[in-house]
């Protein structure tokens, strides 16, 4: 996990605002979260990994270890169970709502160059993907 730890900016995204749509997320917030030009560092120590995601409307910082099982509201207010893996060269984070009729996500980050960062989000049971691209600052 290694070529994960640092700096990116997103540099395209595809779908991003459909993948807003589709977890009700109000159309302000989504104006303003796809005109975004997010900042993602990746970090670790002592076997807790960090994700601290800025923008110039909101900071948001997630704190996990590999494997176990933690409490998280996404930056769209659900309250989940989530955990975060490391599978096949690839951190795959599964975010399963705690509320009736809200909506279960997972992502995959994806190292697809030495300086280029690819991340999938999907939602359970819908056909939307959204594909961002980040490149390390």
């Amino acid at each position: 996990m290694d070529a994960f730890k640092g700096k990116f900016e997103r540099i395209a995204a595809e779908n991003y605002e459909e993948f807003l749509k589709e977890l009700d997320v109000s159309f302000l917030v989504r104006k303003a979260a796809t005109i975004s030009t997010p900042v993602m560092e990746v970090s670790e120590a002592g076997g807790t990994w960090s994700l601290k995601t800025s923008t110039t409307l909101k900071n948001m910082e997630l704190k996990f270890k590999l494997g176990e099982e933690f409490d998280e509201t996404t930056p769209d207010g659900r309250e989940t169970k989530a955990v975060v893996t490391f599978d096949d060269g690839k951190i795959v984070t599964v975010q399963k709502a705690k509320k009736a009729g809200q909506k279960s996500t997972s992502s995959v980050r994806e190292m697809t160059g030495p300086n280029q960062m690819q991340m999938l989000y999907m939602i359970e049971g819908s056909p939307v993907v959204c594909k961002q691209t980040f490149k390390r600052v």
